[in-house]
């Protein structure tokens, strides 16, 4: 509970996120009920600053939510309309056959989007049904009723000085209190962290695995653009030292996505997520692409890979967690924006039916049950053995066993039964003496871009004013464990250029340096540090990236 007097307002129902799942939740709620207080919080600039996924949409979220939506002119136009794979060597490429893919792998009928500007459409609907959208206000802290539940979350505190005290132009925000809280942080949320642990929800569920996304924009020759063009990769340049893959995605405007997977459980703590990317692009097949052409936009995100096995409870006294709060994404279509479409409706309609029963600040526990019955289990059991096979035993065994698995399921029964995933990320990292040192080409300023040169494409921005948001458990862990046991691997899983080792200029010792003016909000340093030493937490409303249509 915070000690500093705010003032409070109320609602029926508080959102923590402009995403696709707190937008669909919101929008529910006033279909439900016109006259249902509903307020969506977001922290970016603008809905759509901080929103950062591939994609490939499956509409069968929209379709539920908005069936017309193509007559309100959602931006969801661009239809696959050629879906390849490849499995990639250094410099050349064997067709993976789509025909020896399960039905649920088919991308016909989804489409090339940019999530970022969907949220913007999908904000303009739901503020056309009255929802109240606050940006440019992180959540810091929950807010819990007597009896321990949550009742509501701070916003909108600016002003903090660096080393936290308040600074002569504090604003201390305000509470804004709900009958249920749901929580739409995406990946690795600070709040949602603090309700996972504080109730259990993970009690019987499997550890949770990530992925590190980054992604450019690029314009292209037009007579290379092929609108609906859908490509994914696996292989090269990652081999056995990291599970991924890439994604080409044509949309208009002679416009082309081009993204790169990293699994964070990788064991060498000299794998270079954002390295492999660059030189990822230098592969004969996606060079000949990007020649002549100009990068737009860059941008990083983690990713929810662990599944159906790893998912907590999605219900809590006094709120729900929504879309990747919990992680819905399906590994191996490389799909989540639909379930958290799906979860932000379910969520509304458990809590309007709690509501109109008169309780508030209670579990909604038929939200939880059909997360697990309805539609998103149904698209994530089916699948959840292909990111632990592929983590254990590898890209060919995952393509060989993972693919029979997922055949068999659809018949309604899996040969493997549910396999575990292992150890967390952090815990899957080895010592940098039992690897040797990778040594990625150096960026070309052409195809492939240092680090500095590519957060500047993604308008990222914090004021130097306010206290850090990565903050240290202990400050003695990076130089005194970590650069000597891991090599100071935060200075490579970092897409950003977050974090560096420097010597000082008097003493010569070492010295660990956070640029936190650089972040992206990635939330990989929360997943991948080794003594889960570094915390990520909000900075203040408006800061981080402001990508445009990503």
């Amino acid at each position: 509970m915070s000690e500093t007097d705010r003032e409070a307002m109320e609602y029926d129902v508080v959102i923590v996120g402009a995403g696709p799942a707190g937008l669909s939740a919101a929008i529910r709620l006033k279909q439900l009920d016109p006259e249902r207080e509903v307020v969506v919080l977001e922290k970016g600039s603008e809905v759509g600053a901080h929103i950062l996924s591939g994609a490939v949409l499956d509409p069968v979220g929209l379709d539920a939510l908005i069936p017309d939506w193509k007559e309100r002119g959602a931006p969801v136009d661009v239809a696959v309309k050629s879906d390849k794979f490849f499995y990639l060597g250094e410099s050349g490429k064997f067709s993976v056959p789509t025909k020896l893919m399960p039905p649920l792998m088919n991308n016909h009928g989804n489409y090339i989007v940019s999530m970022g500007n969907v949220c913007r459409w999908m904000a303009e609907q739901a503020e056309e049904l009255g929802v109240e959208i606050f940006s440019g206000m992180a959540c810091s802290e929950l807010v819990y009723d007597v009896e321990g539940h949550v009742k509501g979350v701070v916003a909108g505190e600016f002003g903090r000085n660096p080393d936290g005290s308040k600074g002569d132009s504090y604003e201390p925000g305000m509470e804004l209190h709900g009958k249920y809280v749901f929580l739409g942080e995406g990946v690795r949320g600070s709040l949602s962290k603090e309700a996972i642990a504080r109730y259990d929800l993970n009690e019987g569920s499997d550890v949770q695995k990530y992925g590190l996304g980054m992604k450019e924009l690029w314009e292209i020759d037009p007579a290379k653009h092929n609108p609906g063009s859908v490509v994914h990769t696996m292989g090269w340049p990652l081999g056995n030292s990291a599970g991924g893959g890439s994604f080409i995605y044509h949309l208009n405007d002679n416009q082309v996505y081009v993204g790169f997977v990293v699994h964070l459980g990788y064991k060498n703590p000299y794998v270079n997520p954002y390295l492999a990317f660059q030189q990822f692009k230098h592969h004969p097949y996606v060079k000949e692409l990007l020649t002549g052409g100009k990068r737009l936009s860059y941008g990083a995100r983690a990713i929810t890979e662990g599944g159906w096995q790893s998912l907590p409870k999605t219900a809590f006294p006094g709120g729900a967690l929504l879309g990747c709060a919990a992680g819905m994404v399906n590994v191996p279509r490389i799909k989540g924006n639909h379930n958290a479409m799906l979860s932000g409706k379910a969520a509304a309609e458990a809590a309007h039916a709690a509501i109109e029963d008169g309780r508030s600040g209670d579990v909604l526990k038929t939200y939880d049950a059909e997360v697990r019955e309805g539609p998103i289990g149904k698209d994530l059991r089916p699948v959840r053995n292909v990111k632990p096979i592929w983590s254990k035993y590898g890209l060919q065994a995952s393509l060989a066993l993972g693919g029979l698995d997922m055949w068999t399921n659809t018949l309604g029964f899996s040969l493997l039964g549910t396999l575990k995933h292992g150890p967390t990320d952090a815990a899957a990292t080895e010592e940098a003496s039992k690897h040797t040192k990778i040594d990625y080409p150096k960026p070309d300023g052409r195809i492939s871009f240092d680090r500095l040169t590519n957060v500047s494409f993604s308008n990222t921005n914090h004021s130097e004013s306010q206290p850090p948001h990565l903050k240290l458990k202990d400050a003695d862990v990076p130089v005194q464990v970590n650069l000597p046991k891991y090599a100071g691997l935060s200075q490579r899983y970092c897409p950003a250029g977050v974090y560096e080792f420097t010597k000082d200029e008097k003493t010569g010792e070492d010295r660990f340096v956070i640029n936190f003016q650089n972040c992206v909000h990635c939330k990989t340093c929360d997943i991948k540090d080794p003594g889960q030493n570094i915390v990520w937490t909000p900075p203040q409303g408006g800061d981080g990236p402001n990508y445009p249509n990503m």
